[in-house]
């Protein structure tokens, strides 16, 4: 009977903690998001004057350190005086790979990295703070269809965008760059090569809006990695499935090589900078034909080759040194670069 009564008890025990260990879970509050923190230099907030705004848009690959020190500079008002900036790193992954070399440019007084790698840390409050307080602002590399789904309406944008506001500089590289423009190509589908976007120009290719929205970058759309990956071809089918859409009358494209960065002034003056050349790719009519599983025709493109210290004028194009670049059936008829 003892032994009887005793089984019993372990029994029921048995089945109270597993009652305890289903809901226990229920009434525990969530978690703080967490973001990995990297910071090098003084975590003192310095508290600028600043005379931008200004960008800088990365081609991939190693990058130029004279655009990004350029950043620095013009939100200060100089290139050697006394005035420091607080640069931060946004990237979706990785760690503190840039802090070292920026901290090293002139003016640095400190350089963070956020590593924000979901929705909740992009309203982190302690990420957001250090976001606002900064003069300079870099993305990372990494992958925009997880900036623009982390980062999009979030406080992260909110931050990045007063930023601007305060008269500082925000830049990036590879898909820290392409999130610059007006529109995005999201990269949330398939590998998009310029073959499968001449011949579908609606295959795996969304395009999104009112992320950033940058003055001087209204209705573009950017494209790095560009002549290394070939994509002419896809940033013509971006530009053609815009003005077909309905979203502007005329597009334009902005597509830069690796090892270039082309950095932006208040006044809407585009300068390259590196090793390679930036594309300016102009569509400003109806295409002939962009429709789903048909292949695009487009005439007359107009297409600016910028080499490094050339500039590009966004406010007021220039109405010389251009090609004209058409496709018809799917096929670019010159060659654009």
């Amino acid at each position: 009977m003892f032994n009887k009564f005793k089984r019993l008890k372990i029994i029921f025990l048995s089945v109270i903690l597993a009652f305890l260990l289903l809901v226990i879970p229920l009434f525990t509050p969530p978690t703080h998001a967490k973001v990995n923190y990297f910071i090098s230099g003084n975590p003192e907030n310095i508290d600028s004057k600043l005379q931008g705004f200004a960008y800088n848009i990365g081609g991939g690959g190693p990058d130029v350190d004279s655009a990004i020190q350029w950043m620095i500079n013009q939100v200060r008002g100089c290139e050697n005086c006394n005035q420091k900036v607080d640069v931060v790193v946004i990237r979706d992954s990785g760690d503190d790979g840039y802090n070292e070399a920026i901290l090293k440019m002139n003016g640095v007084d400190s350089v963070e990295t956020l590593v924000i790698s979901n929705r909740q840390d992009a309203n982190n409050p302690q990420a957001i703070t250090a976001i606002k307080n900064a003069e300079v602002i870099f993305f990372a590399g990494g992958d925009q269809c997880n900036y623009l789904r982390n980062f999009r309406n979030t406080n992260v944008d909110k931050a990045v965008k007063s930023v601007i506001d305060r008269g500082g500089a925000v830049g990036g590289t590879s898909a820290g760059a392409m999130i610059q423009s007006d529109f995005v190509f999201n990269a949330c589908s398939n590998t998009v090569t310029s073959e499968n976007a001449l011949s579908n120009p609606y295959e795996d290719i969304d395009l999104n809006r009112y992320f950033l929205t940058w003055k001087n970058l209204e209705n573009t759309i950017i494209d790095t990695h560009f002549y290394e990956r070939d994509r002419m071809g896809r940033l013509m089918t971006f530009v053609a499935r815009l003005i077909r859409d309905g979203n502007s009358e005329q597009v334009l494209g902005i597509g830069v090589d690796e090892e270039t960065s082309v950095i932006i002034n208040k006044d809407g003056l585009a300068e390259v900078l590196g090793e390679g050349y930036a594309y300016f790719v102009l569509g400003n009519h109806q295409p002939e034909k962009c429709e789903p599983q048909t292949p695009l025709t487009f005439t007359d493109y107009q297409v600016w080759k910028i080499g490094g210290g050339e500039s590009f004028n966004l406010k007021n194009y220039p109405t010389t040194g251009y090609q004209r670049v058409s496709v018809e059936r799917g096929e670019l008829l010159s060659d654009p670069y």
